[in-house]
């Protein structure tokens, strides 16, 4: 099984200019965006910074995305004051949205804050995915909060290259909250989400759309027609789960 191999770092410094309104005579204040610069060394052009809530997931849409960097790795972006966690991504086919493929960029997520009193400074390690598989963490891992099991087929053998998609309605219609990597050859998934609740999984072989015909899909369940809910608790590993997957005919 390949790992991710870290073999890009730079550094991102984030420098927060403030602008303060004077009151007027009703002695009412009116807030700014602060401009938030920086620049991701290298340097490392065409890369972006996807801006999120402090307890927004880093898997959906972000709240702010900069421009793609120049060719000295510079970007500005404006952010109202608050607490925030960056992420910079960039995508070898120049897309600002999508699943981090073969050969794209990634930091790991970083948490940072923008205000009127002081500047933001965060130092960043880049990953360049090399293979559609990494080495899994191990089990025992202390402090995450997560997923883990094994994807089935109708025999009990294990399935490899599926994902388990993870989400927290029992619809299952919206876009998934967590993706996991492919399995390995012994089936086995590990899905770190970023807070406890309840979630429903799904496993396939094809991200993105409905199943098609000849995907291979199953659904987590224990023995009902609707999918069942996994209780995850903050900082724990809710394991054993086993997902059956079937071809779609």
């Amino acid at each position: 099984m390949n790992r991710w191999i870290f073999n890009w770092k730079f550094r991102a410094a984030f420098f927060v200019l403030v602008m303060l309104t004077v009151p007027g005579c009703g002695d009412d204040r009116k807030e700014t965006a602060a401009p938030l610069t920086g620049t991701v060394s290298v340097p490392l052009e065409g890369a972006r910074l996807y801006v999120y809530g402090e307890e927004e997931d880093i898997y959906g849409p972000a709240r702010y995305v900069s421009e793609p960097t120049g060719t000295d790795g510079s970007f500005s972006l404006s952010l109202e004051p608050g607490s925030y966690v960056g992420v910079v991504r960039k995508r070898t086919s120049g897309d600002a949205a999508g699943p981090v493929r073969i050969g794209d960029y990634r930091s790991e997520p970083l948490a940072f804050e923008v205000s009127d009193a002081r500047n933001a400074v965060l130092d960043v390690t880049a990953t360049v995915k090399e293979a559609n598989e990494k080495a899994f963490p191990a089990m025992d891992e202390g402090g995450r909060t997560g997923l883990a099991g094994r994807v089935l087929d109708a025999d009990g053998n294990p399935v490899e290259g599926v994902r388990v998609n993870v989400y927290d309605h029992i619809q299952m219609s919206e876009r998934p909250k967590y993706v996991s990597e492919r399995t390995g050859p012994d089936g086995r998934f590990l899905v770190k989400v970023r807070r406890g609740g309840t979630y429903y999984l799904a496993a396939r072989d094809r991200f993105g759309g409905p199943p098609q015909l000849g995907d291979l899909y199953g659904r987590y369940d224990e023995g009902t027609i609707d999918p069942s809910g996994v209780v995850v608790r903050k900082n724990e590993i809710t394991r054993d789960l086993e997902i059956v997957v079937h071809k779609v005919w």
